[in-house]
């Protein structure tokens, strides 16, 4: 069966789900995309796409609209948590562009969200189809709602998120929690005046806590990450409401503007923060997984929607190109490609969560020295250099089999 014609269902809306299902769309492919909301409404706060994320957003042609509601950080800014003293410096703004060719955006998640959904042709959508299972069968993959119906496709994809139902078919692990939570909330321009002149990212970085913070809405508006231990063993898998109260307490002590940031939302939510152990696997022959349902990594990188748009890419370009009969050819390649990539930002995500909340003393003295001696872009390359749709350009490669043992999910290698 070719690609074109072949039924491909997609579970989950979120930036992973719905950059795939345009792509697919584009490249004729029978498409259809099942999220469990009944509509698609103000979701999250601030995210940050980095370079090799909006690369792939630029191919989608939906950069007016970023730049519109999105603001271009001028840098990235690390500063001691009690005096304010600044640590280090990046420095983005036109550099970005002019080094890799895209720049560094701020954005409210909603904000993407209507891009991302403006650009996706009607009918492929079906909302309030939330999956309860998925079961693989020789000749195609059945989908279990929660409604009780049931459909069929030829290849389902996973863009479920971190709590994944998909993932249940590929891979037998369950989520990780950090120990961390993060509260988010957004707050008026006006409480940090400085990103009118100089929009950037402000980290601040104390013992067994950080704080992030930029602008967001055409610069209208402030979105703030506070990150700490979890004072109740395990935070809930899904949002809650948290309290500025809470955050008063927690950041008594921190230089005044963070506590000015941290206290001005009307509402904050809550999250815990889980990321999973590496799989040796992202796909079966007929299930394949991208994004927090691949691989679910920590958010110190500021990576989980970039890494989301670069697997949407490669699995694409992968489905595309492949012949009569190699869609689980196209899925392995998809594995070659991913799981090395995704493997390193994970690793040195997790690495940073340690690193990001360390006490005041030696080890902490070494961390802001070497974040000094790395100020200028180069150090980024590693990161903000791929491009997700040169990667997979036509080339001989490594001979790849479609065989494959029996489907059973398998455990996680420990990363």
């Amino acid at each position: 069966m070719a690609p074109s014609k072949a039924q491909i269902a997609i579970v989950g809306g979120g930036v992973a789900g719905l950059v795939t299902a345009t792509l697919l769309h584009r490249h004729g492919m029978d498409v259809r995309l099942y999220e469990q909301t009944p509509v698609f409404g103000a979701v999250g706060a601030g995210i940050q796409l980095s370079p090799n994320g909006v690369r792939v957003l630029k191919r989608l042609g939906i950069t007016d609209a970023l730049a519109r509601t999105g603001v271009r950080a001028g840098a990235i800014e690390t500063r001691r948590w009690d005096d304010g003293s600044l640590i280090a410096r990046v420095e983005h703004g036109t550099l970005c562009d002019e080094r890799f060719g895209a720049p560094y955006y701020l954005i409210h998640r909603a904000d993407l969200q209507r891009c991302l959904v403006s650009a996706l042709p009607e009918g492929v959508v079906e909302l309030g189809r939330g999956c309860a299972r998925v079961v693989e069968r020789p000749d195609e993959v059945e989908l279990h709602f929660t409604d009780g119906s049931v459909t069929t496709a030829d290849l389902v994809i996973g863009a479920d998120g971190v709590h994944s139902v998909v993932r249940k078919a590929v891979v037998d692990d369950e989520p990780r929690f950090s120990g961390y939570s993060v509260h988010r909330g957004l707050v008026p321009a006006d409480i940090v005046p400085s990103f009118a002149r100089d929009p950037r990212v402000v980290f601040w970085l104390g013992p067994q806590r950080h704080v992030t913070y930029y602008p967001v809405v055409g610069g209208d508006t402030v979105h703030f990450s506070a990150v700490g231990v979890s004072g109740d063993g395990q935070a809930g898998t899904s949002s809650s409401p948290g309290t500025v109260e809470n955050l008063d307490a927690a950041f008594a002590g921190w230089h005044e503007e963070v506590r000015r940031v941290v206290t001005a939302a009307a509402s904050v939510t809550r999250w815990g923060l889980f990321d999973r152990d590496m799989a040796d696997r992202y796909a079966t022959d007929r299930v394949v997984l991208l994004g927090d349902a691949a691989h679910p990594t920590l958010p110190y990188l500021s990576q989980g929607a970039n890494q989301a748009l670069e697997d949407a890419m490669v699995l694409v370009r992968l489905l595309r190109d492949a012949g009569p009969g190699e869609l689980a050819r196209a899925v392995r390649r998809y594995e070659e490609f991913r799981i090395p990539r995704t493997a390193d930002v994970h690793r040195r995500a997790r690495a940073l969560g340690e690193t990001f909340h360390l006490p005041d003393g030696a080890d902490q003295a070494r961390r802001d020295s070497g974040l000094r001696a790395r100020q200028g872009l180069e150090h980024l390359d590693w990161l903000y250099g791929y491009d997700a749709g040169a990667a997979v350009a036509p080339h001989p490669g490594p001979a790849v089999t479609a065989e494959r043992e029996p489907v059973t999910a398998r455990p996680t290698l420990r990363s």
